[in-house]
């Protein structure tokens, strides 16, 4: 094959699901827009968000090169099996990651505005945000990268084209999604709401 093939078929892979990655990115925006309300009620909620986006990407990312490079390896059979052990470590480990570095982003959020002197939400209700939307998220993404890794990989597609664009779009719908899910459960259990 030549570079110039190459590329072409880089690109004929790669444009759909940046396509996609633009119009999930158009919804986030679109859910983040409504969230008026609850980023008001939560001072700091808004500081979050990069952070939060910012983790499911890269978390959720490196499972899906994980899986690819298993893939490649002949380590994992294309298929979900719940026996698959290195599968099964291999997202549990994504999402032990992603709840970590949830947690410290909320309490990173807290320190650096209460430095700032600017107002923030208390501590317990910005981690409470940040887990329960970080293990919401984290679910879903797993499931998606998973499924999306081993289809493309069924049909010949390379899954390292694939998981960056699917997991940008994915990570930022489902981020912002469970973003607003978990405020407002938060402040509903808090007794705001």
């Amino acid at each position: 094959m030549t570079v110039r093939e190459v590329a072409r078929e880089a690109y004929r892979e790669a444009l759909p699901a940046l396509a996609a990655s633009l119009v999930g990115g158009l919804f986030a925006g679109v859910v983040l827009s409504g969230m008026r309300a609850e980023l008001r009620a939560v001072p700091g909620l808004l500081v979050l968000v990069p952070a939060l986006l910012a983790t499911r990407g890269n978390v959720y990312g490196s499972l899906g090169a994980r899986i690819s490079t298993a893939l490649h390896q002949g380590l994992v059979e294309p298929r979900v099996r719940g026996g698959d052990e290195r599968l099964r470590a291999a997202v549990a480990a994504a999402l032990a990651n992603g709840l970590l570095v949830s947690s410290f982003a909320a309490v990173a959020v807290f320190a650096i505005l209460t430095v700032l002197g600017d107002s923030v939400a208390p501590l317990p209700v910005l981690v409470a945000t940040a887990l329960l939307s970080g293990f919401l998220s984290g679910v879903a993404l797993a499931g998606v990268v998973v499924t999306a890794v081993f289809a493309g990989y069924r049909r010949g597609r390379d899954p390292d084209t694939l998981v960056g664009p699917l997991v940008t779009t994915t990570g930022d719908l489902f981020g912002m999604l469970f973003l607003l899910v978990a405020v407002r459960l938060v402040l509903f259990a808090a007794g705001v709401v």
